[in-house]
């Protein structure tokens, strides 16, 4: 009793259920988290590996596409056309498929020689490619397209001149290279191969003669050369995975 009026002191099972929880012990709490760690660093890898995969194609690409004979036909055919959308459309339509082809190759490559090899075919193939980056371009007679009318023809011609200049050319073997050497991302290989070429061909076929005069050929030519050496530096002594 307390000061008389039969009140009860809190006893000790009052004083216990007062006590803060606390967390019960979970042997695999921490398994789990070390787990959910790894796989979110995973993700983070795979999403740098698709992106650097993506710019350095993108980026080496426009710079070798800068003077090259597609290029070169992108200007013919803005000039005799003067119909803008269905060429830049026809480029688009056109470089996807030969380079789905040329990444699709580069992806086969990878599958069927060993790593040793490989690393040797990258490196000299870029090496080979930075020298071939220093020898002006031109377009023959028989890669210009001719003349036909009407939006759907001007779009179909694109789409064949442009498909069949490409075949052989530096970009598609540089799209082949680049799928090989950075295999498992063929997609996004192309689609950074493929917007390189816009980069490139657009402004051509908008701006015309005013996009090339601009344009500083030979240093650009000079950069995307530098650009290859160091990429087959870096294969031929296994830099970078």
């Amino acid at each position: 009793m307390a000061g008389g009026y039969g009140v009860r002191s809190p006893g000790p099972c009052v004083q216990c259920l007062a006590r803060p929880m606390t967390t019960p012990f979970w042997p695999g709490r921490e398994r789990c988290a070390s787990l959910a760690s790894r796989d979110a660093f995973a993700a983070r890898l795979f999403k740098r590996q698709k992106m650097e995969s993506f710019l350095v194609s993108t980026g080496i690409v426009a710079l070798a596409e800068m003077g090259d004979k597609t290029q070169l036909l992108s200007l013919v055919l803005a000039a005799r056309y003067r119909k803008p959308i269905p060429i830049i459309l026809g480029i688009l339509i056109a470089t996807l498929v030969n380079h789905g082809f040329a990444g699709a190759l580069g992806g086969w490559i990878t599958g069927m020689v060993g790593v040793d090899l490989l690393r040797w075919i990258l490196g000299l193939g870029f090496i080979a490619m930075a020298g071939w980056m220093l020898i002006p371009d031109k377009l023959d007679d028989a890669e210009e397209a001719k003349p036909v009318k009407g939006a759907l023809g001007i779009l179909g011609t694109t789409i064949i001149a442009f498909f069949f200049a490409e075949m052989g050319d530096k970009t598609q073997i540089a799209t082949v290279a680049l799928a090989a050497r950075f295999h498992g991302e063929v997609i996004a290989v192309v689609a950074g191969t493929t917007f390189g070429m816009m980069l490139a061909n657009a402004p051509a076929v908008l701006l015309g003669d005013r996009f090339a005069n601009k344009m500083p050929i030979a240093l650009v030519h000079k950069i995307a050369a530098a650009i290859f050496l160091v990429l087959g530096l870096l294969a031929l002594f296994n830099v970078g995975g």
